[in-house]
């Protein structure tokens, strides 16, 4: 068999303090692979440590982990990519069963599960709550059960990589890698790996309400997106409600005097319902478009 070529690719924003650590690791126990250190604007030494440690260092002007994973995928050419936060949180002493999942081809992405040992400070409240959310929904839709959907160290096939489509900016983009992951039929594990707290002077990136709202943003993008016929036939459902409740305060007025004082209401009812009707057809529609597209992405997969 041929040699494997193996990537490492680390997004990175002001982590001049364990950049060095995470590239020192994969340099030991995988020094055939190439490491490459994406430097997403940092303002610090981030970049010229990465590059003094022998890391192949590429700059991404568009700020965002997701513009930074976009641009790791398009660059990069390899059979293995193995993708690690630049924060020197992430335990890699599994790293080969990991890697062993992909080359044998029984997975398309490998995800390190955090969420079965980890530091007492390594989740904020909030995000930990976000994340159950979110994994929730996903293993409800999808009909999987997977432990953590918000992972940033997975290792993927060359096949899944140049395949996927990454369109989010932020950091929601493991979110989209792992729905896409479903949708499309890939083959997606997970290794339970130790996760740990920042060591002192690095600090985190997220913001407690901007990725909140971004949590609720990620939720409303599965459900219509990714579900449109059970979104909109679930909000129809809604509205078809309020429609009926309000409008038997009319009807019932109608059958008893035969006249109509509640305007107002009857306009609302029927608005209602006319809206209720559009939604659920959109929700028809649009689940069809999307059936023809991943029927086009199909064949357009089996033909490579």
């Amino acid at each position: 068999m041929a040699p494997i070529n193996m990537a490492v690719i680390i997004p990175c924003y002001n982590e001049e303090i364990t950049i060095k650590q995470v590239i020192n690791k994969f340099q030991l126990i995988l020094p055939e692979a190439k490491v490459y250190v994406f430097d997403n604007n940092s303002a610090d030494k981030t970049g010229e440590i990465a590059k003094t440690s022998g890391a192949t260092v590429i700059r991404e002007k568009r700020q965002g982990k997701g513009f930074v994973v976009q641009s790791m995928f398009k660059k990069v050419n390899a059979d293995i990519y193995i993708m690690v936060d630049g924060d020197d949180t992430y335990d890699v002493s599994n790293i080969e069963e990991m890697i062993s999942l992909i080359s044998r081809d029984e997975a398309d992405m490998v995800v390190g599960n955090r969420l079965k040992t980890y530091s007492g400070k390594s989740f904020r409240p909030f995000h930990a709550f976000g994340n159950k959310l979110v994994r929730f929904l996903i293993n409800k839709l999808f009909q999987v059960n997977l432990k953590d959907i918000m992972s940033g160290f997975r290792v993927m096939s060359s096949d899944f990589v140049k395949n996927i489509n990454i369109t989010s900016g932020g950091f929601e983009v493991e979110t989209e890698m792992t729905i896409k992951t479903l949708k499309y039929g890939y083959v997606i594990k997970e290794v339970d790996i130790h996760y740990g707290e920042r060591p002192e002077g690095s600090y985190s990136k997220l913001s407690t309400i901007s990725d909140g709202l971004l949590v609720l943003k990620t939720i409303f993008i599965i459900f219509k997106d990714f579900k449109p016929l059970l979104f909109f036939t679930a909000v129809s459902g809604i509205l078809l409600l309020i429609s009926l409740l309000s409008g038997s305060v009319v009807i019932l007025e109608f059958l008893e005097t035969r006249y109509i004082t509640h305007v107002p209401l009857a306009i609302f009812a029927s608005g209602a319902m006319i809206l209720a009707i559009i939604l659920f057809v959109t929700g028809i529609t649009l689940d069809s478009i999307n059936r023809r597209f991943d029927e086009l992405y199909g064949m357009i997969r089996n033909r490579e």
